[in-house]
């Protein structure tokens, strides 16, 4: 059994949190991913603020029904205390087939038992051809 990951976060723990982010996202299971926030958690995502765990789920549910063969590369930046911050990038096509790429920041923050109650991510999209992909 390990650790659980849980504040105030040292390199390790800061990028196991990132790469559990990662396969926890890339897993597009909306229900599973809402729990690992607050019940209460606040997001900022592209220009919808959401809060709550059902309103997660809901944004997710929406995301990932536009947004298809989804794949989600993030990476640590830096992190203090309770708080992670990520650069990420992540593909994926629309149902005419377009190819984009999301790329950007996220700004976390969790409380004292590893759940994030906090997620500000500022993204930039820009359409891709499909040999332009570079997450597979």
């Amino acid at each position: 059994m390990t650790a659980p990951l849980i504040p105030p976060f040292n390199l390790e723990t800061a990028q196991q949190k990132v790469q559990l982010a990662e396969n926890l996202w890339n897993g597009r299971d909306p229900q599973k991913i809402a729990l690992a926030y607050t019940k209460d958690s606040s997001w900022r995502n592209r220009n919808e603020f959401v809060q709550g765990r059902e309103n997660i789920e809901q944004l997710l549910t929406r995301k990932w029904s536009r947004e298809l063969d989804y794949k989600l590369k993030k990476e640590l930046f830096t992190f203090s205390g309770s708080r992670i911050a990520v650069h990420f990038q992540y593909e994926y096509h629309d149902d005419s087939g377009q190819w984009f790429r999301a790329f950007g920041n996220e700004h976390w923050d969790f409380d004292e038992q590893g759940l994030m109650h906090t997620r500000d991510a500022s993204i930039n999209e820009l359409a891709i051809d499909e040999s332009e992909r570079q997450l597979r």
